[in-house]
């Protein structure tokens, strides 16, 4: 149907429809480009591109050594920052990250140099992590826990150690080789091996 007159209600149709194209055209290139601004925003960029896998950050070629030497004992691994916490990560997903919370709380313990903070810190502690149906109650055998229960009565920077040991030997035989063998990790080396060899390559 065409029609020529001003009033035509044909020509009024396809003017609007043109309007229409025209707006929905300029509204698609605006998203466009809001788009490309928050896909280069560092922050954002960083969270999209975050999978569940663990990641080292900014700090990777500093800690790269470190990855490869987590592996070789359980003592390698405490003892690196990143270490810890690319394992209290994994932990997270296994749901039993609070053994590596209550060791953690152990080593801090032992540096308290205050008696009365000692004991105040020792109740805590057992109250979150050891007595039976604690918050976040750590895996130990009953007689474990009795022996501490008995140790906070004069509270020493020693009186967790029973316990933080059967922790730190159950993480070491139980979570520790299934970290190894986690996918997560064994990205981590591969990338560590890769930087190794770049490294060297460009000296």
């Amino acid at each position: 149907m065409s029609c020529w007159m001003p009033g035509c209600p044909a020509l009024s149709m396809c003017r609007g429809l043109a309007t229409l194209a025209i707006t929905c055209l300029e509204r698609a290139k605006d998203l466009k480009t809001r788009l490309g601004i928050l896909l280069h925003k560092p922050e954002l960029g960083h969270r999209i591109g975050t999978s569940s896998k663990l990641q080292l950050g900014s700090r990777w070629r500093d800690s790269s050594r470190d990855v490869l030497e987590w592996r070789e004992s359980f003592d390698q691994l405490l003892k690196s920052k990143s270490g810890v916490t690319a394992f209290h990560t994994f932990l997270k997903t296994e749901f039993s990250e609070e053994n590596l919370d209550f060791w953690l709380a152990c080593e801090d313990f032992k540096k308290t140099r205050s008696k009365t903070k000692l004991a105040s810190k020792a109740n805590r502690i057992f109250e979150e992590f050891v007595q039976s149906e604690a918050p976040r109650e750590v895996n130990i055998d009953h007689e474990t826990r009795e022996i501490t229960r008995k140790n906070l009565t004069g509270a020493t920077s020693t009186c967790f150690n029973e316990a933080q040991a059967k922790t730190r030997t159950l993480m070491e035989k139980d979570s520790y080789p299934r970290f190894l063998k986690s996918a997560s990790y064994q990205d981590m080396t591969k990338q560590a091996t890769s930087y190794g060899i770049s490294k060297r390559s460009h000296t």
